[in-house]
């Protein structure tokens, strides 16, 4: 009997440990393609931004996407600034898509385009929201380049500004992308809470003021609202 017991534990160990070598293959595979990442923690994986740009591909096509860009351009015709729809790839923000204001003198960035966490009010958005470690790996080994006279440099100043975004719900780029630019933006939550892209506005000083800019907030969060439904 005994000799049985330890034959099925043999068994059951091998197809064990053949089970690990079959994992760990598959997870090497999709780590390879960019299917999923390390987490912080080694033994654990994330989405990685290959499934990520796949996902949100297929959310930016179609009936639903038309349906977020009508979001957008009642948005627009609301502050008369223009507008973008953004997402966190990697270590940096992607444009999902924007609308332009009828204005001459504005930043043009395509659907497609990518800006930095550190200096953007979205990328500052994102980096508020994430877990603080998910958040420093995003920016480990990278130093935070100056883009204009007030873009932060200093990573306990950045972090500082990070828990002052949490707390209030929207960030804000103080002319730190680009001199003579200011911009706000807030998150758009799924129906878990979780933030998963961000709605953003943008505009020259010459035209608008930061705290111009700030009492559009309200209408920003009434749109990121509307696009939670179509997340």
């Amino acid at each position: 009997m005994f000799r049985n017991l330890r034959g099925r534990q043999d068994r059951a160990a091998q197809r064990h440990a053949r089970c690990k070598a079959t994992l760990h293959r598959q997870c090497t595979a999709l780590l390879s393609l960019g299917f999923i990442a390390r987490d912080v923690d080694p033994m654990r994986y994330v989405v990685g931004p290959a499934l990520r740009r796949l996902a949100f591909n297929t959310l930016n096509h179609g009936y639903v996407r038309a349906l977020r860009h009508r979001v957008l351009e009642r948005l627009v015709a609301d502050v008369n600034e223009t507008c973008n729809f953004t997402t966190l790839d990697g270590g940096e923000v992607l444009y999902l898509d924007r609308v332009e204001a009828r204005w001459p003198l504005r930043l043009t960035l395509d659907v497609g385009a990518r800006v930095p966490l550190h200096c953007t009010a979205s990328g500052k958005l994102f980096l508020a929201f994430l877990p603080r470690p998910q958040a420093e790996s995003l920016l480990e080994g990278n130093p935070l380049p100056r883009l204009s006279r007030n873009t932060i440099v200093d990573r306990a100043r950045l972090w500082r500004e990070c828990e002052a975004i949490r707390a209030q719900g929207y960030a804000v780029d103080r002319e730190e992308f680009l001199d003579g630019l200011v911009a706000v933006a807030v998150p758009v939550r799924d129906a878990d809470g979780a933030v998963r892209a961000a709605l953003a506005m943008h505009a020259p000083t010459a035209r608008l003021s930061l705290e111009q800019a700030l009492a559009r907030v309200p209408r920003l969060q009434k749109a990121a609202e509307a696009m939670r439904a179509l997340l």
